[in-house]
This record gives C-alpha cells, structure tokens and sequence, in this order.
C-alpha cells in the first residue's frame, strides 16, 4: 500500500486510451462524469479490458444522488458486482451511508461478499459522512483496500487538513487516494503537505468542440448549464504531465 499511483477516471473509450497513453496505473471506468459518475456499461468495459494492459476498477452506482440505496438499488448494484467479478475488473468502487451519514455497513459487506477478491474502493460518498474518522475505521474493518477522497471539501487542495490527518491515523492500513480536482500545478502541494502518493485525476484539460455543424440552441438534452455541443475526455498530454509528478514521489 501507499505506493506512487495514479488512477484515471475516464467514463468512455477515448478517455481510456488518452490516459492509457498518458501513463495510468489504473482505470476508475464508469459512465457519466458529468454528473458525478455512474456503473459504466459491460460493453464499455470489455471494450477497455479488451485492448488495454492497465487495471480496471468499475464504479458501481445506479444514480446520480445520494447514499442511501432502497432495496431494489441493492439488488442491482449486487448483480452488476458479480458481472464485472466473473469478467475479470481489478476492482469495484462502491459506498452506502444511511440515512444519519453514516458508512452503511451491512450494505457495504453484502457488496463485497459479492467482490470476492476484487479490490474495494470506498468512494466518495466518504466525504458525504458525518464522521470521516469512524468512517474510515469501518472501512478498514471491512477490509476496503482505499478510500478516495477530497478531505470533505470540494477539492483536494482546500481538503488538504483532513487529508493528512486521515494519511497519518491510516498509518498504513489502507490508502488514502487525493481525488477531486487534481491537477498538474496542485499535485505535489497536496503530497508534500499530507504525504499522499496516490492520486486520482481525469486529466481534463479543456471540452473538445463537437463535430456537428448544425446546431440547435433551443433544446437541452441534459442539464442546461451544460452544452450539448462540448465533449469532455482525457487529454493525453495533461495526464502525462500528471502521471509524471506522481511516479517521482
């Protein structure tokens, strides 16, 4: 544990192969970045395993929204963990609080019994608990490999108090991966404050222009503080210049 690592989280196909390019350690793969991240689809993923040589952890998450999942949301989400165990992710990213904030921990074992020997990944619905400390004391107990968080702040520079106290009382005993707003200029202030090595990053660095030419600006297919004619990716280059500052820490 606690070993140089960069993840890439990329929710398509060119976005893997930007990062793949650019150097990633591993792949967080899921689908809509746009609204925070959701479970990517089988064909996405046997697209990604098929073609590239680096680890893939698959979000799991029905919804854009909270933590707190009905039983039917369990049902799905269990079943979606055993598809991406049989076809062979390096690991799953998974997390349930109730309704008080705190981790839900009867639903986070029932997940991981389904995960095997995948790798876990308590995301960041850490940040939306009450108590990051027992928090990721029950991860531990749980047996989750890390925890990717912005120290409950919206990015990771402005989060960098709590994540060197959480680096420091994990000791060791689980890692502690800085996400949220991680760029080339931010990286090695937040290592050298808290002590982290592994990162997590989309290595965006600007929208690419859509290829249609004709353009209707009356009708919002999604949210309308977003254009439907902007694409968001990786670029290989800013997550070179990233992958680079994390493997000489």
């Amino acid at each position: 544990m606690n070993e140089p690592l960069i993840e890439a989280c990329v929710d398509s196909y060119a976005s893997c192969k930007a990062a793949a390019d650019g150097g990633a350690d591993r792949f967080e793969l899921c689908a809509h970045l746009a609204i925070g991240g959701a479970t990517p689809s089988h064909v996405v993923f046997e697209q990604v395993k098929r073609d590239f040589d680096v680890k893939i952890n698959v979000l799991i998450r029905p919804r854009f929204g909270d933590f707190l999942y009905s039983d039917i949301e369990m049902e799905e989400m269990c079943k979606e963990i055993e598809f991406f165990r049989d076809n062979g992710a390096n690991g799953v990213v998974i997390g349930a609080l109730t309704e008080d904030g705190e981790l839900d921990k009867e639903k986070m074992a029932r997940m991981i019994d389904r995960a095997g020997n995948m790798d876990i990944t308590l995301h960041r619905a850490f940040d939306m608990s009450r108590d990051p400390f027992a928090t990721m004391e029950a991860a531990i107990e749980l047996g989750c490999k890390t925890i990717l968080t912005s120290g409950q702040q919206s990015d990771v520079v402005k989060g960098k108090e709590l994540l060197k106290e959480l680096y420091a009382r994990a000791n060791g005993r689980i890692d502690i991966m800085a996400g949220c707003g991680v760029k080339k200029w931010n990286i090695r202030e937040v290592h050298d404050y808290t002590g982290i090595v592994v990162f997590h990053t989309t290595g965006r660095k600007k929208p690419i222009d859509s290829g249609m030419k004709y353009r209707k600006d009356t009708v919002f297919m999604g949210l309308p503080t977003l254009s439907e004619y902007e694409i968001w990716r990786t670029d290989e280059r800013e997550f070179r210049e990233c992958a680079q500052i994390v493997h000489s820490l």
